[in-house]
């Protein structure tokens, strides 16, 4: 009996063993890849003018970084990205850029697409600025990315806020956090310090509930607000869609809030 139960364990682990060379065999396995080359027929420097939005600014071509599998040259889709930031963040500034292009080797960017980018990183506009670009390359999930040299160009962007400037040049809070509660015609206390054509803050003291920004005394409109699901995202509604979301206020305190019309976004921060 011993022996008939030992021959059957030495059966079953020779065939595990088996199994276990075969799935070895089957494995694919990431071997490497080349990084890609950037390069560009476009020198610079750039300077951007709104009236040539819709034109081409510049074209971007890479070579193919071949990734090779243990089973020969990958033939999965290979994901790239343009990132853009500015000259000496070796792309590590939280606000550069990334556009994914999917399989292309080549992107050809118009002065619009290039200048929003720009402006979202917030570039002083009518300034000349040392801009860097390269590509990632990945493959699915995200794995074995692999990046390119970098490209330096020398543009100078043009002012194009990502939200509506107030019509006023006027900012105020309205709310139940704020002393005057939900009113459109909130008081001079309750009025944005505008710090540039696109910037304004406040500094001021609230309870928990929520707040919006209203830029004409005595109209619910333009109103500002968070864009719904995206804290820190400026919404607006200048007068013919809907409303903006409250922006929460979690608990009594005095509290700097900065708008930033150029970028879209907005901060709350509790002093």
């Amino acid at each position: 009996m011993n022996k008939n139960i030992l021959n059957l364990l030495l059966v079953a682990g020779f065939l595990l063993a088996i199994t276990a060379c075969k799935k070895e065999e089957n494995r694919v396995i990431y071997k490497g890849g080349t990084e890609p080359v950037l390069t560009s027929p476009t020198a610079g420097p750039l300077v951007f003018v709104k009236e040539n939005a819709e034109k081409n600014a510049v074209t971007f071509n890479w070579t193919n970084p071949n990734y090779m599998l243990s089973t020969g040259l990958s033939s999965q889709n290979v994901i790239y990205f343009i990132e853009i930031d500015t000259a000496g963040s070796n792309f590590t500034n939280p606000a550069k850029a990334e556009v994914a292009i999917t399989s292309d080797l080549s992107k050809t960017f118009t002065v619009k697409e290039l200048n929003t980018f720009l402006n979202a990183m917030d570039l002083a506009f009518g300034m000349a600025h040392q801009v860097e670009f390269r590509v990632k390359s990945t493959l699915a999930n995200s794995s074995a990315p692999l990046y390119s040299n970098a490209v330096k160009m020398v543009i100078t962007p043009y002012l194009d806020v990502a939200v509506p400037l107030p019509p006023t040049g006027k900012l105020y809070l309205t709310g139940s956090s704020t002393a005057s509660g939900w009113t459109n015609n909130p008081p001079e206390t309750q009025k944005f310090t505008q710090k540039s054509l696109t910037d304004y803050s406040i500094e001021i003291a609230l309870i928990a509930g929520q707040v919006k920004f209203l830029s004409t005394p005595g109209n619910w409109q333009p109103q500002y607000g968070m864009v719904e699901n995206k804290p820190g995202v400026l919404g607006a509604n200048m007068g013919s869609g809907s409303d903006p979301k409250e922006i929460d206020i979690a608990a009594s305190g005095t509290y700097l809030i900065t708008v930033n019309f150029k970028t879209g976004r907005y901060t709350v921060e509790k002093k």
